[in-house]
């Protein structure tokens, strides 16, 4: 049986110095070993332990390991997870199809096409999130053309901003999500399970193995045949589950490497 593992990577496989929540009472000496898998400026900006990244690489010889991200492929593309790239990576939340790097034509033309059938368009949504910034939004970007975000200081937000934002976003077919200091505004037909049916199609796979942390992963954990999260994050924050997801027992880069040895755990059990 062909085993398809499509996972999330912010807070969920990598981790940045902000994120790691190594704060678990044991000694500096006790702690694990980690390993920087992104330069940003030529700085230090993601981390997985090397248990953790050891086992990836052993996961990446007995599956088809994806990759699953809301970055832009540029963003995806200062990752090293495994000394030989994945052969797919999904980016863009589902919006684009990297195949052995290089983006995939048709399957952009397909997501902008019925991107286009439905919902508001992105100039009207970036309209309306610069109308309503103030102060405590620090940057705001657009992704690949197809969805808007703002860095923001969360503890300036002003109550109700989040729910005011989803509810407006709701309205218009768009859907919001609250990652660390980013709030994202996305078409609701943008998911990265759409593209992981896609590359479950093209490498003829029998079963799928999901992770990932946030609202914009729940599709993609409901596809999967089974599913992982971390303790930690926006599904963790809402509580939310499912009958075929694990969650991690530990939270922060450790539940990073309970995933990965999950995964392994998973693989090694397929028929």
């Amino acid at each position: 049986m062909s085993v398809l593992v499509c996972s999330d990577l912010d807070r969920t496989l990598i981790y940045s110095a902000a994120a790691l929540a190594l704060d678990d009472g044991r000694p500096d000496e006790a702690m694990p070993r980690l390993l920087c898998v992104e330069l940003y400026n030529a700085a230090p900006l993601s981390y997985m332990t090397e248990t953790a990244a050891k086992g990836l690489e052993a996961l990446a010889e007995v599956t088809t390991f994806v990759p699953t991200t809301t970055r832009t492929p540029e963003q995806y593309a200062r990752v090293h997870l495994l000394e030989k790239p994945a052969s797919y990576a999904i980016c863009a939340n589902g919006g684009r199809i990297l195949v052995d790097g290089v983006e995939d034509p048709d399957w952009s033309a397909l997501v902008a096409a019925r991107i286009a059938e439905t919902g508001a368009a992105l100039d009207e949504v970036r309209e309306h999130m610069v109308g309503i910034s103030g102060e405590f939004v620090l940057k705001r970007r657009e992704a690949s053309g197809l969805f808007a975000y703002a860095v923001v200081n969360r503890s300036a937000l002003p109550p109700d901003w989040i729910e005011d934002l989803t509810g407006w976003c709701a309205e218009r077919g768009w859907r919001t999500s609250l990652q660390g200091r980013k709030v994202y505004c996305l078409p609701s037909g943008l998911t990265k399970a759409a593209a992981a049916a896609e590359i479950a199609l093209r490498t003829g796979s029998d079963r799928m193995l999901a992770a990932g942390d946030s609202l914009l992963d729940m599709e993609l954990l409901e596809a999967a045949d089974a599913a992982i999260r971390p303790a930690h994050g926006e599904l963790h924050d809402t509580g939310w589950t499912s009958p075929s997801t694990t969650v991690t027992a530990t939270r922060g880069i450790t539940a990073g490497e309970e995933i990965t040895e999950w995964f392994l755990g998973q693989a090694a059990h397929t028929p």
